[in-house]
C-alpha cells in the first residue's frame, strides 16, 4: 500500500507536470504565431506591384538599420519601395491587427459576451463619425491629435450609448446587446452619410467614403508613433488588469465579492477601449470582425486566461490583417480592394456560426 506522503508527493508533480506541460504549449503557440507575424511582414514588403525578393527585403531592412552586413545588390527604387511605401503599410497593418484583437478580448470579458467587438457593438461608427466631423469641418483643436481626439470621444460615446440601452432591466443579454449596437451603428452611419452628402467638396467626399472602407494605404511613418503608442498602452493595461479580467467570467457578484468594484473597473476599461479603438480607427478607418474572429480562435489554443489570450491575439490579429491586406492588394491588381471589405467577407460568416454555436450552447445548458 502506498503511503499517503508519496500519493501527496506524486499528486504534486503530476500538478507540476500539467502546469510545465501547459506553459509549454503556451509557449509553443506564441512561437508559432510570432514566426507567423515574421513571416506576413516579410511577404507584405515582398509582394506588390513590384516583386522584390525576400533576401533584399531583409538585406535593406537589416541596411537601413545600420547593419552593413554585406554589399547592397539592390536599386534605389526598390528600396524606397520597401522602406518608404510598404515598409509604414505593414506595420501599421500589424499595429492595427493586433489593437483590435486585444480591444475584441476585452470587451467580450467586460461585457461577458462571445459576440462583442468593436464594429459590432457602434465603437468603430462612433469613432468614424467623430473623425469625419474632424475632416469636413477642418477642425483641429488638437493640432496633428485632432482627428484621434475625435474618434476617440466618438467611439466612448457610442459604446456608452450601447452599454446604457443593452442594460435596461438590470441585465445585458446577447441579444439585447448586439441590438443596441446595431441601432445605434445605424444612427451613426446615417449622420455620416449627411454629412458626406453636405459636403461641397466632391473629392473629400470621395475619399471619406473610400476611408470609411477600412484601408492602409497611403500612410507614412509619422502617422505610426501615435497608433503604435496606443497599442502599447492598451496592452499594458490590459495585461495588468488581465486578473481582474478573469474574474468577470465568473459574473459580476462573484467578482464583487473577491474585492472588485466592477462598475468602476467597466468604467475605466471602457474609456482605454474608447482610446485604443479612436486612434486606431483615425489611423487605417473601421476595420470590423478582427477583435470578434482571434479572440476566440486564441482560446481554442491557450485556454480562457486572459493572460495567455492577451498576448496571443495580439500577435494573431497583427498576422492576420497584414494577410488581409496583402489579399486586399493583390487579388484584383492593380486594383485594391479595401481591406475592410474582406476582413467583412471572413468575419460576417464566422459571427453567423459563432451565433448559432452560442444559441445552441444556451440550448444544451438549459435542457
Amino acid at each position: 500500500m502506498t503511503p499517503p506522503a508519496a500519493d501527496a508527493d506524486n499528486s504534486a508533480a503530476v500538478r507540476r507536470g500539467r502546469r510545465t506541460s501547459s506553459r509549454m504549449s503556451f509557449t509553443v503557440v506564441l512561437t508559432v504565431l510570432a514566426v507567423l507575424l515574421v513571416a506576413s511582414l516579410t511577404a507584405g514588403l515582398v509582394l506588390g506591384s513590384v516583386h522584390v525578393p525576400p533576401g533584399q527585403v531583409w538585406g535593406i531592412v537589416t541596411h537601413a538599420l545600420g547593419a552593413d552586413w554585406s554589399e547592397p545588390t539592390w536599386t534605389r527604387a526598390r528600396e524606397t519601395i520597401v522602406l518608404d511605401v510598404r515598409g509604414p503599410r505593414v506595420l501599421l497593418g500589424a499595429v492595427t491587427g493586433a489593437g483590435l484583437a486585444v480591444v475584441g478580448t476585452a470587451l467580450q470579458a467586460l461585457v461577458r459576451n462571445p459576440l462583442a467587438e468593436p464594429y459590432l457593438l457602434g465603437v468603430s461608427s462612433g469613432a468614424s463619425l467623430g473623425a469625419v466631423v474632424v475632416i469636413v469641418f477642418g477642425v483641429s483643436v488638437f493640432g496633428t491629435v485632432s482627428l484621434s481626439a475625435a474618434a476617440f470621444t466618438g467611439a466612448l460615446g457610442a459604446l456608452v450609448l450601447v452599454y446604457a440601452a443593452a442594460r435596461t432591466g438590470g441585465r445585458i443579454t446577447a441579444l439585447r446587446l448586439i441590438l443596441a449596437g446595431v441601432a445605434v451603428a445605424s444612427v451613426l452611419s446615417a449622420l455620416l452619410n449627411l454629412l458626406l452628402l453636405t459636403t461641397d467638396d466632391g473629392n473629400e467626399a470621395r475619399t471619406v467614403l473610400a476611408w470609411t472602407l477600412g484601408g492602409l494605404g497611403g500612410v507614412s511613418w509619422r502617422a505610426l508613433w501615435l497608433p503604435g503608442l496606443a497599442l502599447l498602452l492598451g496592452i499594458a493595461v490590459l495585461m495588468v488588469q488581465a486578473p481582474n479580467l478573469n474574474l468577470l467570467l465568473a459574473g459580476e457578484e462573484a467578482a464583487a465579492t473577491l474585492g472588485l468594484d466592477v462598475a468602476r473597473f467597466r468604467a475605466r476599461m471602457f474609456v482605454l477601449v474608447s482610446l485604443v479603438t479612436g486612434v486606431l480607427v483615425a489611423a487605417a478607418g473601421p476595420i470590423g470582425f478582427v477583435g470578434l474572429m482571434l479572440p476566440h480562435i486564441v482560446r481554442l489554443f491557450v485556454g480562457g486566461d486572459h493572460r495567455r489570450v492577451l498576448p496571443a491575439a495580439a500577435l494573431g490579429g497583427a498576422a492576420f490583417l497584414v494577410l488581409a491586406d496583402i489579399a486586399a492588394r493583390t487579388v484584383a491588381a492593380p486594383q485594391e480592394i479595401p481591406v475592410g471589405v474582406l476582413t467583412a467577407l471572413c468575419g460576417g460568416p464566422f459571427f453567423l456560426w459563432l451565433m448559432r454555436h452560442d444559441a445552441r450552447k444556451s440550448a444544451g445548458g438549459a435542457a
